[in-house]
């Protein structure tokens, strides 16, 4: 067959991604904080849109509305009618004090005193913010800054002071290396190590440390408690966290009620000194979605109206504009701006849409969860949820993402309900694996100090009265992933616990 070149014409389909459906994609995993961000800027952007949650009385129509009704108003015009106490009482021939007692030696203050334009000032007018008046929260490198001031003289010194205060960590550990901090600042290394001894000293005992044994050892020196003894027990943190006394006490010479003492003494110490100073604002979780229990006994699931940003296309605006505009590139923003404006209250009305229905979703198949508990928690994928909502696995992984879900058991991720399944020894429905969890700390929460359960005896519990059919390494693996110690140091623990 001889080649050469000819014409196909061929049909094909194709879904490509545009711009517009890219970012309706990203709005679906946005947390309601980063949506509101996202709003807000579109907002300010696009002058076809408006929030519907104008309440800040800022329009006209609010604005003379609040002067028809302003009850301050008739009293100054009332009080620049009459004039001053003084002016009064002169009118009757006689002293401010007859007429107002109250206004005596007043008008000669209001003369020479300003008051800011603000609430509480003159009538009618606004008084400074009560913000304004607070102290700021001091940092802990403002606290260390000044206590360096006064403990060292040397403008060398104290730049290396500052230093040393610029690479703590929020522990109020020294994370930089000496010989680092001495080479980048052209400094003696024996100069560094100095200054460092000496801020050491600073409050919060315990900070400029580069390690827990250095913190503590900080502490235990101002309180007079580092005896060779507990510097002994500070060089072996390691069998203090494994609970292995018996070896510790070989290793530094002590018995066992010595090694209690001084155990109790560490625990009234500090770890991380530099938390006090730590003012980061705690972020609430918002849940998006609400679920009741309703009147017929079912769940009743309903979004987070005050989560939602709520925004309207002017179209009033974009047909009194473009009657006036006459540049082409002008009417070209105006139709971008009205195109983006419908876009994105159709995208926002259909992330809500959503997010409600795999929710709904969630609801009915944790209906065991909701009534009885984490243990009655079923096994779910993303791909049986987006079977049953007739939408795409990745579009429910968007939906999930950075989404709280409120319900009578507590505030949860929605993340949280998607687990593994483990399969059921006796043939019956397979088993979440956070239900597995759960029973696992329960049987470690119940063991008695002379029975301790190893994780082969947890797996045999598991199997025989739960029909979980789950191996040894996996209860390990759980285990681990909810910070719980091994069978030999929780034997440890709960023999000191006794002692």
């Amino acid at each position: 067959m001889a080649l050469s070149p000819r014409l196909d014409v061929r049909q094909t389909q194709t879904l490509t991604l545009t711009p517009q459906l890219m970012a309706s994609i990203r709005l679906l995993q946005l947390s309601h904080v980063e949506l509101g961000a996202f709003v807000e800027a579109e907002l300010m952007r696009n002058p076809l849109l408006e929030s519907t949650d104008a309440s800040d009385g800022d329009t006209p129509m609010e604005r003379e509305r609040a002067e028809e009704i302003d009850p301050y108003r008739d009293v100054v015009d009332h009080s620049d009618h009459l004039g001053s106490a003084t002016t009064i009482a002169d009118s009757f021939d006689t002293d401010v004090s007859n007429v107002f007692p109250e206004q005596s030696g007043q008008d000669s203050l209001s003369q020479s005193s300003s008051w800011p334009e603000g609430k509480g000032g003159a009538l009618g007018s606004e008084a400074p913010d009560i913000d304004q008046y607070v102290s700021a929260q001091i940092s802990l490198a403002d606290h260390l800054a000044d206590q360096v001031n006064l403990i060292l003289k040397d403008p060398a010194e104290r730049l290396i002071a500052r230093s040393l205060i610029d690479n703590l960590d929020e522990r109020g550990y020294l994370m930089a290396e000496i010989d680092q901090i001495a080479e980048q600042l052209g400094a003696d290394i024996d100069t560094v190590r100095a200054v460092l001894g000496r801020v050491q000293g600073c409050e919060p005992l315990g900070v400029f440390a580069r390690s827990l044994a250095e913190c503590l050892s900080i502490q235990l020196a101002e309180k007079d408690r580092l005896d060779p003894m507990m510097a002994g027990l500070l060089a072996h943190l390691d069998l203090v966290a494994s609970h292995d006394l018996a070896l510790l006490g070989k290793k530094i010479g002590a018995d066992r009620e010595d090694i209690l003492d001084m155990l109790a003494e560490l625990r009234e110490l500090d770890p991380r000194p530099g938390r006090a100073f730590d003012f980061t604002p705690v972020q609430s979780v918002v849940p998006d979605v609400f679920v009741k229990r309703g009147n017929d006994g079912g769940w009743q699931v309903e979004l987070n109206s005050e989560v939602l940003p709520r925004v309207l296309v002017n179209r009033v605006y974009y047909a009194s504009i473009s009657k006036k505009t006459r540049d082409a590139e002008e009417k070209t923003f105006l139709v971008d701006c009205l195109n983006t404006a419908n876009w994105l209250t159709k995208s926002l009305d259909q992330r809500a849409q959503t997010i409600l229905k795999v929710a709904t979703e969630i609801v009915k198949q944790q209906d065991g969860f909701l009534r009885h508990g984490v243990s009655h928690l079923r096994p779910m994928t993303l791909k049986a949820v987006a079977t049953e909502i007739e939408m795409h696995e990745s579009t429910v992984s968007r939906v999930t993402a950075n989404k709280y879900i409120a319900t009578p058991r507590g505030l949860f991720e929605m993340k949280y309900f998607f687990t593994t399944a483990l399969n059921s020894s006796s043939g019956g429905d397979d088993h979440s694996a956070e239900a597995v969890r759960h029973r696992i700390r329960q049987l470690i929460d119940a063991e008695q100090p002379e029975v301790i359960l190893s994780d082969d005896t947890i797996a045999d519990v598991l199997k025989r009265e739960q029909g979980i059919d789950v191996a040894r390494r996996t209860v390990a693996k759980y285990r681990e992933g909810m910070g719980i110690a091994s069978s030999v140091i929780r034997r440890r623990q709960k023999k000191a616990q006794m002692a």
